[in-house]
């Protein structure tokens, strides 16, 4: 059954940032259960397509050593000035120059924000909601607050690399932004990578995480087609290494067994010109993927894989 970004599959009702390089070192294939499943390694390796559908710090400031006094009799000559520090958006390290946004989906004020969030916005190929609530464990622990502490986890880790962060929202505003205006941030920023947040809302016994690729659309203000391929790349190499830093499985509902899913349903991708894609990193209806989502250890394995992911892409 299709859903959007904002609307997660079997969600009760709630109140309310070159197509695959020849460089990339091989798939794993790992058969495991009924239907086995393919494993991207952490390189970002992947050696086929997926079926459609389915950190260094900043340097410190130098500390030069004060100036040596004056020979009697002689003028005094001031030290020459000390080099400012480096201005926190151009860190030094392996991603510096490089603009990330990270979009946490929903947001925690949707819930108290219905009317607004339920106004249709063009998506190109229809209109959808601006935004909803996203889904919540059955204690309720809520999407959104678990995107939100996942992503600054995640810029965290992207910044210590050098990389300039971005966020679409972070709890700083009533509500949304809406889904038209979240792809357009990315767009705007030029961002070289854009990820969106999420945890699924499936069944009981639906476990596992996948990356949503877009898919090659052009209606209306849609037009993907100059980033499916990056998209596809940057979705398969953070697959690999979340898979790797967290040791989930990828979905064994969606992507069959891939861990990547194709999607033209979704705004948030349709509207973008950069390379973006969405990450569900488990079900939050489901007690054994519950288990994971609300430990703040997983959740930095969870933003580690992410960063990695995002890293190699940028570095490649």
């Amino acid at each position: 059954m299709s859903y959007d970004e904002n609307q997660h599959r079997d969600l009760r009702p709630r109140p309310s940032r070159r197509g695959l390089v020849a460089v990339v070192a091989g798939a794993a294939l790992v058969v495991g259960g009924a239907g086995g499943w393919l494993v991207w390694q952490a390189d970002g390796s992947g050696g086929g397509s997926a079926p459609a559908g389915s950190a260094t710090s900043a340097d410190k400031p130098g500390g030069s050593k004060a100036p040596s006094p004056a020979p009697s009799g002689s003028k005094s000559v001031a030290p020459p000035p000390s080099s400012p520090a480096p201005s926190p958006s151009k860190k030094a390290g392996p991603l510096a120059g490089k603009v990330v946004v990270v979009d946490p989906g929903h947001n925690p004020g949707n819930f108290s924000h219905t009317r607004e969030i339920n106004r249709q916005v063009d998506i190109g190929t229809n209109r959808k909601e601006c935004d909803t609530t996203g889904t919540a464990t059955s204690a309720g622990y809520r999407e959104a607050d678990f995107t939100l502490d996942v992503s600054r986890r995640l810029r965290t880790l992207l910044e210590e690399q050098g990389a300039q962060v971005e966020f679409t929202q972070d709890g700083d505003r009533p509500f949304g932004p809406c889904i038209d205006e979240r792809a357009r941030f990315g767009n705007e920023a030029r961002a070289d990578a854009v990820i969106s947040v999420h945890a699924d809302g499936s069944a009981v016994g639906n476990r596992g995480f996948h990356v949503i690729l877009p898919d090659r659309v052009k209606a209306g203000a849609a037009d993907t087609s100059k980033i499916v391929g990056p998209s596809r790349e940057l979705g398969e190499r953070i697959a690999g290494r979340f898979l790797r830093a967290t040791g989930s499985s990828p979905s064994n509902y969606v992507g069959d067994g891939t861990g990547l899913d194709v999607r033209k349903d979704l705004g948030g991708l349709n509207l973008s010109t950069v390379p973006k894609v969405f990450i569900e990193c488990g079900n939050m209806r489901d007690p054994e993927d519950v288990a994971l989502l609300t430990s703040p250890s997983w959740r930095q394995k969870a933003a580690q894989g992410m960063a990695d992911g995002i890293s190699s892409y940028l570095q490649r």
